[in-house]
């Protein structure tokens, strides 16, 4: 009992308050501070999405860029901004605390804000406006110093995103007690709650804020964003007295390339491992110091994994007699890598989720413009239908955390109820079932558009928008699923000094799953396409399209990757099994 209160009493020491004081048990963190977080993720993805979720349309008849490169330009944004949550997490773990990059990131995000809304309000300082439909002459596009101007802004917010998203999810799991069960409980609910947060503000954005950006103006919507982002800074530093902060403690990416370096230094050099490496996670030979045996045994406690059961080559690293000073590591250094190592393998293995997810804002879309989006008197626009998942998961987020997982925990007779991995391999689940509803959902649609005579016709077609809605409630759940269980895999599998570089894999998967489906798009054109065969995804017209067939497609590479993915979660060992067992 007396070691588990040490080990306790040295992760609040790890911890510091708003004015660098150390934390207080009793007096910081907890679910009061983690609430401030959740509040300012409504306000921080209202402020994103609002702009991003229509940005296409502004590009286009606004700035007078082409379909092409509008679709592009918002695609680079928007990966950039989930990509550069790499940076956030990395900044947040190496050099400052997770509650200071937040502030710089929102002050970045909203000056950003300020130059697209000053732009969208002044016509100077945007392309002048068409002089007529009919004409030969095209559009004045948008370049010089207005173009500058333009991604100045855009860029400067996806900087801020990407600082914000890699900072305050992690900000918010750090104000809970993981030495404890009730502790573990908050920080899951946490998670739950961070995306349920994240989902009311893209509500809230696709509604409200695109609904005011197509009616009143854009400089209406850059001025919601702005005011929103604006007000989220207050509202976070109210909670600043209730906060814990986690110390930085250096370059994680420093860490990784020592020990990755030392290996293949030390294994080309062919050294003899000693025996400390032999024996790593046992008592060290008496020659070793007092000092250095109590902190390697002590961390040695905080894995669980067998250090020699996997990564062998990597045990090079940390031989007591390295080829240089500089390269020298501790074995708690090459066991610290060994699992950055494999939760890289199930980040790998949830690209091709958000693959399908990009689907949503781009076939989808095309899809439901050719159906039936009347729902009485009322005209839904095609670009609202995320609505479907952002609801959905409003609703199964609340029932999951407070009905489902205490089932789960009764059942499993386990603290976690629903392991982290199960969860995430729920969400590939969904995914697959997700492109199968998508495809036949497909051939139903364009069976009705031949039977009714408008294959080659732009009337919508008899059949309601709401088929389209099914694919989008299995991959909201999917999304809900995965978004969450990887957001508390990544931070608690990792080691303490890399967490919010971690945490922010989840945004990054997001980036690149975007920009796979365009490789794929791009794939199976030209694989498809031939001098006698139009390319399965070409053309003006939706319904010559072969969707069906590319859903299928992405059907089957999603339970390939779903296989891909059993075989490293089977292999995976928790390092972070429950303290007090």
């Amino acid at each position: 009992m007396e070691l588990e209160e040490n080990q306790v009493q040295s992760r609040w020491e790890d911890y510091v308050d708003w004015r660098n004081r150390p934390a207080v048990k009793g007096r910081h963190g907890g679910m009061l501070a983690a609430s401030f977080v959740l509040v300012v993720e409504v306000m921080e993805n209202l402020a994103y999405l609002a702009n991003a979720s229509n940005l296409v349309l502004y590009l286009s008849e606004y700035m007078h860029l082409s379909p092409s490169k509008s679709a592009n330009n918002v695609t680079n944004f928007m990966g950039t901004a989930f990509l550069l949550a790499l940076l956030g997490g990395f900044l947040s773990d190496a050099f400052s605390t997770t509650y200071h990059i937040y502030l710089i990131s929102a002050v970045v995000e909203f000056l950003g804000l300020i130059i697209l809304t000053i732009q969208a309000r002044s016509s100077s300082l945007k392309p002048p406006p068409c002089k007529g439909a009919g004409l030969d002459v095209p559009c004045e596009e948008v370049h010089g110093g207005k173009a500058a101007m333009l991604f100045l802004g855009l860029y400067l917010v996806a900087l801020g995103v990407g600082g914000i998203k890699g900072s305050l999810p992690s900000h918010g799991a750090e104000q809970f007690d993981e030495s404890t069960p009730q502790g573990r409980k908050q920080r899951s609910t946490f998670f739950n709650y961070f995306v349920f947060c994240l989902s009311c503000g893209a509500l809230i954005a696709v509604t409200l804020v695109v609904w005011i950006e197509d009616n009143k103006g854009w400089e209406w919507g850059f001025g919601i964003s702005t005011l929103s982002i604006l007000l989220s800074i207050p509202v976070f530093l109210a909670g600043s007295a209730l906060y814990r902060n986690k110390i930085p403690s250096g370059s994680p990416l420093t860490t990784i390339l020592k020990v990755l370096v030392a290996a293949l230094v030390n294994t080309c050099i062919k050294k003899t491992p000693s025996n400390a490496i032999a024996n790593m996670g046992t008592p060290s030979s008496p020659t070793t110091t007092a000092g250095r045996e109590v902190e390697e045994d002590s961390k040695a406690k905080e894995s669980t994994e067998t250090p020699a059961s996997s990564f062998k080559f990597l045990n090079r690293a940390a031989e007591t007699d390295p080829a240089h000073a500089a390269l020298e590591c501790s074995v708690q250094q090459v066991e610290d890598v060994k699992v950055v190592l494999k939760i890289l393998r199930i980040f790998a293995c949830t690209i091709m989720l958000n693959c399908c997810l990009a689907q949503l804002s781009t076939f989808s879309v095309q899809q439901a413009a050719t159906m039936n989006t009347k729902l009485g008197s009322l005209k839904v626009p095609p670009a609202s239908l995320p609505i479907f998942p952002v609801v959905f998961i409003m609703i199964l987020a609340p029932i999951y955390d407070h009905f489902i997982i205490p089932f789960a925990r009764r059942v499993t007779k386990s603290e976690m109820g629903v392991t982290h991995l199960q969860r995430i391999g729920i969400g590939l689940v969904l995914s697959i079932l997700a492109m199968a509803v998508a495809a036949l959902v497909e051939v139903k649609r364009k069976r009705v558009a031949t039977s009714s005579g408008l294959l080659d016709s732009a009337e919508p077609l008899p059949i309601t928008f709401f088929w389209i809605a099914l694919q989008y409630l299995f991959l909201g759940s999917a999304d809900l699923f995965t978004l969450a269980g990887l957001l508390e895999f990544f931070f608690t599998e990792a080691p303490s000094s890399m967490r919010s570089l971690a945490t922010s894999l989840s945004w990054a998967s997001l980036a690149m799953g975007y920009y796979l489906s365009t490789v794929i798009v791009s794939i199976v054109n030209d694989v498809t396409g031939s001098s006698k065969h139009r390319p399965w995804l070409s053309g003006s017209n939706i319904n010559h399209y072969h969707l069906e067939r590319f859903y299928w497609l992405m059907c089957v590479l999603s339970a390939l990757n779903f296989l891909h993915y059993l075989f490293w979660a089977s292999k995976y060992k928790y390092r972070s099994i429950i303290l007090n067992n």
